[in-house]
């Protein structure tokens, strides 16, 4: 059922969206909040284990101890996927916050107390030909001097949440964004491909955006499909002069784009090509 939730919260499951953190916590009024997302459809689970990885290497770059294993997730996450009807799509997504501060109170207190869940969501896969359109924002991606782009933390998504709001007033569903530089780094919510002449490119990983687990996936799977993927230096121009667009992502996997500003795309056969050769992967990955 769309919109269901279970919750695996102190040692036991609830089902609801139950509340899990205090008004004194540190990650409620101070931000030292991380997770992680991964999906379970059509009983398969693609790239949980380096999901769940990622997500305590997070709450060390939050300077928070995680304090579960990624075996410990894995049967928690397989004990939970049992509450929901056969067949339904899941969101799966581990969090971790910090306690308690140090005496600076800003810095969270390593190994002075994490909160952990794990929210289960029934959430539907979109539609393949489901696509988004893209616009320009003045809003930026941060760099690590400035930001814990290396971690991924809720802290980063209002920034998001400004890029989304500015393109989406002027009818773009979301923004194509570049770092401190000028160049492109990613969307508001995705990293982005983009083909020309047959060859595939995306944004270089320069550490101010989370170079995520489904863009290696992808990158890997085309160049073993026999496609060139480049990662480079990319601007608004290369983008305006691509032949296909595509977002790449643990919620939707592949998303075509359709617009660019004033330049519009067909969905076009490397894209197609990548979601197939995605989920010809995730059938030979972990399962239920």
């Amino acid at each position: 059922m769309a919109g269901e939730i279970h919750t695996f919260f102190d040692g036991s499951w609830y089902q609801g969206d139950v509340a899990v953190m205090k008004a004194g916590d540190h990650g409620a009024w101070l931000g030292s909040t991380v997770f992680d997302g991964a999906r379970l459809v059509n009983g398969l689970m693609p790239d949980l284990r380096p999901h769940l990885e990622r997500v305590n290497r997070s709450a060390e770059a939050m300077l928070i101890k995680p304090t579960y294993t990624v075996e410990q997730m894995i049967e928690i996450v397989r004990e939970g996927v049992t509450k929901f009807a056969p067949g339904e799509a899941i969101y799966i997504r581990p969090m971790y916050w910090g306690i308690t501060g140090e005496a600076s109170v800003v810095e969270p207190a390593y190994g002075g107390g994490t909160g952990f869940c794990m929210a289960l969501e029934a959430m539907e896969m979109p539609a393949e030909d489901s696509a988004a359109t893209l616009g320009k924002t003045r809003f930026r991606r941060p760099t690590l001097d400035v930001a814990v782009c290396n971690a991924k933390t809720g802290s980063l998504y209002p920034n998001n949440g400004r890029m989304i709001a500015e393109v989406r007033a002027r009818g773009f569903t979301n923004a194509l964004v570049t770092d401190q530089l000028g160049n492109v780094a990613e969307s508001a919510t995705a990293n982005i491909f983009m083909v020309k002449d047959g060859e595939v490119f995306t944004p270089i990983a320069n550490g101010t955006f989370l170079s995520g687990l489904t863009r290696a996936r992808h990158i890997k799977n085309l160049r073993a499909d026999g496609i060139t993927v480049h990662e480079a230096v990319l601007t608004y121009a290369d983008f305006e002069a691509a032949d296909e667009v595509f977002l790449s992502g643990n919620f939707a996997k592949v998303t075509p784009v359709t617009q660019f500003e004033d330049t519009h795309y067909e969905i076009g056969p490397i894209t197609k090509r990548t979601r197939e050769l995605y989920w010809d992967w995730a059938k030979t990955d972990m399962k239920m």
